[in-house]
């Protein structure tokens, strides 16, 4: 491939990485929680709106373990950049 082929690609490639960057940065935690991880967050008969006043998540389709639960921090690996 000629160099200037390269560096177009890795263009390419580091305009696409930015784009999903920046949509990866407006999301740091995901409910996506397993029962047995789920950390208690709230109280008996806690509902939705309070639970997420306190920046929990809230399920309650899995009886015996939290309903109103920690979110689960999404690990973001370091961007990898382009050398020309």
């Amino acid at each position: 491939m000629a160099p200037m082929q390269n560096k177009v690609i890795c263009a390419l490639v580091l305009v696409s990485m930015l784009a999903l960057g920046t949509l990866a940065q407006s999301q740091t935690e995901t409910c996506t929680v397993a029962p047995r991880e789920r950390n208690n967050c709230g109280f008996d008969g806690i509902t939705p709106s309070q639970c997420a006043s306190r920046g929990c998540c809230f399920d309650d389709s899995v009886r015996g373990f939290p309903w109103c639960f920690h979110p689960n921090t999404i690990d973001i690996p370091p961007e990898e950049e382009c050398e020309f």
